[in-house]
């Protein structure tokens, strides 16, 4: 099961012209992982449906090693003008960490206030696997103490689904949940972008995150 640890969900709503209201603030969404997560795909449906509800968005990403298990990173920043793709340090407004390490590396980005979304995943680095250094002991505990963290436990939920590589989504809808993005219809989006035979498994994942925010 998941663990709330007074997760902020109070984020100004976005919307459209249909009464909907709109924050003219810059949003900052900091994903990170490691290669074969998933994480650039989370990324890309999340900018697409943030362009099609007329944001103006700029995304950037790092790759690193990515396909041997290297630190992977999306920065996403929507408004009504947003003039830099690059995230600060101390600027991002929801931390999304697929691994756990992850998210301490990528901690002092947060801003005061924000939220983290963290997956409890541990995928150990080449200097772990060498016994060059440890992997940090109870880093789910600890990022819960410092900040407003949710632990997702993503696999499992995905193995109820029938499929593990739908993780990513999973935690997209946690995300949407959180940054009060459900007027986008992100239905529709991931059904046009994901393989036709897989659309299903990932809609359902994408709702199922969203349900586990509450």
């Amino acid at each position: 099961m998941c663990r709330m640890h007074d997760l902020c969900t109070d984020l100004p709503e976005a919307g459209d012209s249909n009464g909907r209201e709109r924050s003219s603030m810059t949003r900052n969404v900091l994903l990170v992982g490691v290669g074969g997560q998933g994480t650039i795909l989370a990324s890309t449906l999340m900018t697409i449906g943030l362009m099609r509800a007329g944001y103006d968005v700029k995304m950037s990403e790092i790759h690193g090693m990515s396909q041997r298990g290297g630190s992977v990173s999306s920065q996403i920043r929507y408004g009504d003008a947003v003039n830099s793709p690059v995230i600060e340090p101390g600027g991002a407004d929801l931390l999304v960490a697929f691994e756990k390490m992850e998210a301490l590396r990528w901690l002092p980005y947060l801003k005061p206030g924000g939220n983290v979304i963290v997956n409890d995943c541990q995928i150990n680095p080449v200097s772990v696997a060498t016994g060059v250094t440890v992997y940090p002991p109870n880093i789910c505990a600890e990022l819960a103490a410092r900040v407003p963290t949710y632990v997702f436990h993503a696999a499992e939920e995905a193995e109820k689904l029938g499929n593990p590589k739908v993780t990513n989504v999973l935690l997209l809808g946690a995300v949407v949940r959180t940054m009060g993005l459900e007027h986008i219809d992100w239905d529709a989006i991931i059904r046009e972008t994901v393989k036709p035979a897989y659309a299903e498994v990932n809609v359902l994942a994408f709702k199922r995150g969203m349900e586990l925010i509450g």
